[in-house]
């Protein structure tokens, strides 16, 4: 159920999903045109964006989607900041939640940080990402993704290809894709993909090959190039070789695979630029969700007596 706060897909279930895509549905319907419309549905509200990791997509989607509902933005950067000269992450937090912002933005590098700003704060929180734990606003703008395109999740096969190890938007999307009914392949070297991530109730595979005819979602994931200097794989020219979405091996999906990436994208690694830039692909649509997500998410936590059917 939602609460206050949210700080990972491990803490929803099903129905609280399809919720959340409700309100974003009816979000979707009005961000097609510019100027996109905008609402006043949190005027007087004033969203904090805390990132002590940068951020493109995620920090600036946060910041669009507040605005458009209404609500004041303020964002936090580490740079500069009273943490860097030195003060604690409490007595940090509490000096800003004396300033009584309504809703906090969290992003670091220390999994379970939201959860720590949430006990030292009145604000509601939301987890823009904790370390190697969880990213559940990319979870949940990838599988909205997803259903704008299949009619149904149950039996759906989404393959989610790279770095699992390391990668908290893969926990995220296992845990949401396996609540909604579908069914998921883990694909990747195995100093990548460790086969203890079957306890997930996923399916673990090192054959691309193998698997990609009968996918029908396929998400890529971004190599981190330093994995490599730590011998986690032979070579960039190798792992392409084995993993990357090529314009060879795109000639052997279905027709109708949605091809995915939480970006940012490397040409080259993950996928040929003709792959990324295809007819398949979902990357940019991504973008786009991740601000009616958003949106979703802020009004549940501080509008609740808003219903989804009340937004037009």
């Amino acid at each position: 159920m939602i609460n206050k706060h949210i700080f990972g897909i491990e803490d929803l279930d099903r129905e609280d999903i399809i919720k959340i895509f409700e309100y974003a549905e009816e979000y979707h319907k009005y961000i097609q045109k510019r100027p996109v419309k905008t609402y006043d549905f949190l005027d007087g509200f004033t969203v904090l964006n805390l990132f002590f990791e940068p951020s493109t997509r995620t920090r600036i989607s946060f910041e669009i989607a507040a605005q458009r509902l209404g609500a004041n933005v303020v964002n936090f950067s580490k740079t500069g900041s009273s943490v860097a000269k030195g003060e604690t992450l409490r007595d940090t937090i509490l000096s800003l939640d004396a300033m009584k912002p309504d809703l906090i933005v969290v992003r670091n590098s220390e999994p379970f940080t939201p959860k720590f700003v949430s006990e030292n704060s009145e604000a509601c929180v939301i987890n823009a990402g904790d370390g190697t734990h969880e990213h559940p606003t990319q979870a949940l703008l990838d599988t909205f993704t997803m259903s704008q395109y299949k009619d149904t999740f149950e039996g759906l096969k989404v393959a989610i290809v790279g770095d699992i190890l390391h990668s908290r938007v893969a926990r995220s999307n296992i845990l949401a894709l396996n609540k909604l009914g579908a069914k998921v392949v883990l694909v990747g070297p195995p100093t990548l993909v460790p086969e203890a991530f079957t306890h997930m109730g996923v399916e673990v595979c090192y054959d691309f090959d193998k698997i990609i005819p009968d996918m029908d979602v396929i998400m890529m994931l971004r190599i981190q190039l330093e994995r490599q200097k730590s011998g986690l794989f032979p070579s960039i020219s190798e792992y392409h070789k084995l993993y990357a979405l090529t314009e060879e091996r795109i000639k052997r999906v279905k027709k109708d695979v949605l091809i995915m990436h939480p970006g940012p994208i490397n040409r080259g690694v993950e996928f040929d630029g003709i792959v990324a830039d295809g007819e398949n692909s979902l990357i940019l649509e991504q973008v786009t969700n991740g601000v009616v997500i958003r949106m979703a998410l802020l009004t549940i936590l501080l509008r609740g007596d808003i219903d989804a059917k009340d937004i037009n």
